[in-house]
């Protein structure tokens, strides 16, 4: 079976000491390609090393994470740092990314957050990518953001998506875009779960988003792209229906919204 990570943060310095035998891993498990979102300028040469070293393995994005808005004097001139990658295409990108809303840790910088989010909205409609967005408390304000673009073509992946039905149905009214499933669908009780009852698996896309949240049987240790099939387990589980189609329809999914096909 072959798998896509959507989201995985294998540049990150966590993985500095084992990077090649994590990616690895992965590949090994059926995890044959791994997106690698943007967070900001202090990574980009980062992750844009790591596309070059792993070529068709590791597809780079570009984009600017909300939080690191927040209390930053130089967030515009971040947006133009990305702006300028992408024209420049050091190594092919995807998309753009991660981007969007977070209202958790402070609710200061929403007018920031939202300029922000419809500046790489635009480079997306501009360069035909799509875009993977980051929302945390704040389904509400960028359901309203995306209302706008509704008949420009704007697609993408609700990245770690913990909306409720009724939000994922809005959502993916307006537009082409899907939603992303990781690590936190295995924890217990974990709202997502029942969620996911409601969603069509034509409508999913795997991710890790490593180091983060993993998996149940490896909370407290750093995920890796290798754990995603315990991911699309427990979704083949709670839809009642084969392993293989999971991985099937994901891939399938995930290789036509990235241009892959």
């Amino acid at each position: 079976m072959l798998y896509i990570d959507t989201h995985t943060h294998l540049y990150d310095e966590r993985f500095d000491a084992d990077r090649p035998e994590t990616i690895r891993r992965a590949v090994e498990r059926g995890v044959r390609r791994m997106f690698l979102p943007a967070i900001d300028s202090e990574s980009h040469d980062r992750l844009i090393d790591l596309a070059r070293s792993w070529p068709g393995t590791c597809l780079a994005m570009i984009g600017f994470h909300p939080t690191s808005v927040n209390d930053n004097p130089e967030w515009r001139s971040e947006l133009e740092c990305a702006a300028r990658l992408l024209e420049e295409s050091p190594v092919p990108f995807y998309g753009i990314g991660e981007m969007g809303l977070d209202l958790y840790w402070s609710r200061d910088y929403r007018k920031e957050q939202e300029e922000a989010l419809r500046f790489q909205i635009e480079l997306a409609l501009r360069y035909d990518l799509p875009i993977v967005l980051h929302t945390r408390e704040a389904f509400t304000e960028i359901i309203r953001v995306i209302a706008e673009y509704k008949h420009r073509g704007l697609r993408g992946i609700f990245h770690s998506f913990a909306g409720t039905a009724e939000q994922y149905r809005i959502l993916r009214g307006l537009g082409d875009f899907r939603f992303g499933i990781g690590g936190v669908v295995t924890y217990k009780k974990a709202p997502i779960a029942a969620v996911l009852e409601q969603m069509e698996l034509t409508d999913l896309v795997l991710e890790t988003d490593a180091p983060y949240l993993p998996p149940v049987s490896f909370r407290g240790q750093r995920n890796e792209s290798a754990f995603l099939p315990l991911i699309a387990e427990k979704i083949a589980g709670i839809k009642g229906v084969p392993l293989e189609e999971v991985a099937r329809i994901t891939t399938r999914t995930a290789e036509h919204l990235f241009g892959l096909l």
